[in-house]
């Protein structure tokens, strides 16, 4: 570690000018207490220092097999008119995002602020993750492995001293992973005794010399309490690198549903057009009241379904009358296996890069992996759209800028094969608002988004389909490209979040909405019931299968 800097904070994800996102809507009472900056009480602070521990870590670990889950998608709420004085923050010393807890609703104004770095910097810094009551595991870096292997990496966790201080240090950590399989090492377990709160995950980030800029905002905060970030854009210097580990996708924060409907509130301002690098320009998509499917060929124990089986259910999605099928990756055979039975069937493709806890570089192993079973397939007949990363902002992988580059890298790897039609990539509202997406705008032909109206606690799920008409619309506004759902569903067992309720005929009701109101836009998630996953938080992540909705 060259230089170490602590940043214990809260990094939560970034406000927008008038919408504010679904997991910062309870903010947890006894946050108001501390200074956000740092994450410890403010009556007694003690700036922690960031160290590094060398340990051995023997035993089992959870192994999980690979996964495309849902996660919380936000929904904008109106503006409001005061205008109080912005609280003042404290000077940065590193260019971790900049907290600040605005205690009223009203028009803030947040001043510029610029760093120089003349030295590569190494903070622990902070994610945050809205969390039900309960004990939780977050955070920890997520690896691959083929074979039994020694694992060595730096971590980032946290220690809390008898006073209640919260320090964040480095550790690096060796790791026997004793079979094949997909390994968390070193997450931290959070335990809540609120109905919700929001809990910092401690990450690693590396900033290389150079001058950062936290530009000046004035946005609208709707809540009292409300946390807002304003993270800062280097000028002449590589990006930073991505968290070592990175938190768990935001369970859903239990609400009072508002009264206002999600069609009244107001959407962000329109954001500069950009044109499609793409020579070719985007082929027609969508159509009908049903047109895709997602599709992930896991058994349900999680290991991968052979080639007949796979046919097996394509078959009956085409037979449920959908016209494409989306994947996420190239594992499991996916390409050869679904592309023949997609083929026989009748049935378009829309093929992804899945980006994981590795990170968005594009010299990643996995990412390379698939880029190349991409090239040697190179079926581009049957492929309508590719999708570069599944919410790889909104769970940390990727900065904009490193999205948008591997996004361009992977047009012209593709492109040297013969692929000429559109690309994107896809993540929940929320990742869209909070950052400065102008990048990723340029690099994509069409906008997507994963939008579940389950996760929106004042949704009924016969309004589901405005509440995800209303996601499609937000996200077509940020970039002035047309937009598709690449995700959205509602699962048929779970918690009620708010009027949001889990069941049977509530998914029926819900994917009938959605159908009604965007089917020809819209990719339905999933095809059968994934029993592998964990319940997760929601108790729900194994309960999105809808094929039955359609027949299928």
């Amino acid at each position: 570690m060259k230089k170490a800097a602590v940043l214990a904070a809260a990094a939560a994800l970034a406000g927008s000018a008038s919408a504010s996102r679904h997991g910062h809507r309870n903010v947890h009472r006894h946050l108001a207490k501390k200074d956000l900056s740092t994450g410890l009480a403010t009556a007694d602070v003690c700036v922690p220092t960031c160290t590094t521990i060398y340990s051995t870590i023997y035993g089992e670990a959870t192994i999980l097999p690979p996964a495309e889950t849902p996660k919380p998608s936000p929904s904008p709420v109106p503006e409001t008119t005061a205008a109080p004085a912005p609280p003042p923050s404290e000077p940065a010393t590193v260019p971790t995002p900049i907290v600040t807890t605005c205690e009223t609703t009203g028009v803030y104004t947040f001043p510029a602020t610029t760093i120089v770095l003349t030295e590569t910097v190494t903070t622990c810094g902070a994610s945050t993750t809205q969390v039900p009551s309960g004990t939780h595991t977050l955070g920890g870096v997520t690896t691959i492995v083929e074979t039994a292997t020694e694992i060595v990496c730096p971590v980032a966790t946290t220690s809390t001293a008898p006073n209640g201080v919260v320090t964040s240090f480095v550790t690096e950590t060796t790791y026997v992973c004793p079979t094949p399989g997909t390994y968390t090492i070193a997450p931290i377990t959070v335990t809540v005794t609120e109905p919700s709160a929001t809990v910092a995950v401690p990450t690693l980030t590396t900033y290389e010399p150079g001058t950062y800029t936290a530009p000046a905002v004035t946005t609208t905060i709707t809540e009292t309490n409300y946390v807002y970030v304003c993270p800062f854009t280097s000028e002449g210097v590589p990006a930073p690198s991505e968290p070592t580990s990175a938190p768990e996708p935001a369970p859903q924060a239990i609400e009072v549903p508002k009264p206002e409907p999600v069609t009244s509130q107001a959407p962000p301002p329109p954001a500069k057009t950009s044109t499609p690098i793409s020579s070719g320009g985007p082929k027609k998509l969508g159509g009908g009241k049903h047109w895709a499917m997602t599709y992930t060929p896991f058994r349900e124990d999680g290991t991968c379904k052979t080639a007949a089986e796979v046919s097996s259910d394509v078959a009956a999605i085409a037979g449920a009358g959908f016209k494409t099928l989306r994947v996420y990756s190239t594992d499991c055979d996916t390409l050869p296996n679904v592309g023949a039975a997609a083929r026989a069937n009748g049935l378009r493709m829309i093929v992804g890069i899945f980006i994981g806890a590795p990170g968005c570089d594009n010299g990643n192993p996995t990412v390379a992996a698939q880029i190349s079973a991409l090239k040697e397939w190179k079926q581009w007949d049957l492929v309508d759209l590719c999708v570069v990363g599944n919410e790889a902002l909104f769970n940390g992988f990727c900065s904009v800028d490193q999205l948008a580059g591997l996004i361009q890298h992977v047009r012209s790897e593709l492109s040297s094969v013969g692929y000429t039609g559109p690309f994107t990539t896809t993540d929940v509202v929320s990742a869209w608002l909070n950052n400065d997406v102008q990048p990723i705008c340029q690099a994509i032909d069409v906008v997507a988004c994963n939008a579940h109206a389950y996760f929106n606690a004042g949704t009924l799920p016969k309004d589901a389909g405005k509440f995800v008409a209303g996601q499609l619309a937000i996200v077509e506004k940020i970039c002035g490209k047309t937009g598709y759902i690449m995700e959205t569903g509602w699962p048929k067992a779970g918690n009620c979040i708010g009027v949001a309720c889990a069941g049977p005929e509530e998914q029926r009701t819900a994917i009938h909405s959605i159908e009604e109101e965007v089917g020809s836009k819209a990719v339905f998630f999933s095809f059968r019931d994934d029993p592998w996953k964990a319940p997760g938080a929601c108790n729900c992540e194994q309960h999105w299968g809808c094929g039955d909705v359609f027949g299928a």
